[in-house]
């Protein structure tokens, strides 16, 4: 995981690294606070690569000699350790609030508003981020599973996370704000995981995309009730909200 200044250039490097990326290399970045709790601002890159030894070796050399980081962790590593790896970063009782949409694209002037909301941020426990899309989940139709996302491209996160009751306000005004910002950049689909709490009924749908109709006719059959509904749930045609 190299980490490195709040740089724009990163995450143009970060983007140009994406566009030519092997089936076995996931790659994400963004903007996130020093793990050392100094409060720092710094730009990062996360990611794994689940081939051979030698074909991860030569993948991350355009990440590794890409400037000086202030952190290099990248090495060979379980996928038990690999899989807990951001756990303390996620403590039990913090308080979250996240705001996600997919990016039409990766623009020069969408990373620069990313450092300007970023530049904001009241909590150290917050960040940016960046989940990249692309290799075999591309290659799979958008009406052949109930994901609908299978364009190469990139989810954006504004995760909000603090300890304090009293940054309540500040700290889900800088999610709203920050996500707002970042409008002009979204295309139409959402991540269902990534939907928040006090999202508009048409948020589902747009996770859904071409799939929620039969989503819904299939809803009506099994769940006509809708019994099963504390998600971002999918309304059964026969129901009321």
């Amino acid at each position: 995981m190299p980490i490195r200044s709040m740089r724009w250039d990163v995450l143009r490097h970060y983007r140009d690294m994406t566009d030519r990326l092997p089936d076995e290399l996931t790659l994400y970045g963004g903007f996130i606070h020093a793990p050392d709790g100094s409060g720092q601002k710094l730009a990062a890159m996360l990611l794994c690569h689940c081939g051979s030894l030698a074909e991860g070796h030569n993948a991350v050399q355009p990440i590794k000699t890409f400037g000086k980081p202030a952190m290099d962790a990248i090495a060979a590593t379980p996928y038990t350790q690999l899989n807990t790896m951001l756990d303390a970063g996620f403590p039990r009782g913090a308080l979250n609030y996240w705001k996600s949409s997919f990016l039409a694209s990766l623009s020069d002037d969408a990373i620069r508003t990313m450092i300007d909301c970023f530049a904001r941020c009241p909590t150290p426990m917050a960040g940016l981020l960046l989940e990249h899309l692309h290799g075999a989940v591309t290659r799979i139709g958008p009406t052949d599973t109930a994901f609908p996302h299978r364009s190469p491209g990139y989810s954006m996160l504004v995760l909000a996370q603090w300890m304090d009751l009293r940054q309540n306000s500040a700290c889900i005004a800088w999610a709203r704000e920050s996500y707002a910002s970042m409008q002009p950049f979204m295309g139409t689909g959402r991540y269902v995981n990534n939907l928040d709490d006090d999202e508009p009924r048409d948020a589902v749908a747009a996770a859904y995309g071409p799939n929620y109709r039969r989503l819904q006719q299939i809803k009506t059959k099994y769940d006509p009730e809708n019994f099963f509904r504390m998600n971002q749930n999918i309304q059964p045609l026969s129901s009321k909200p």
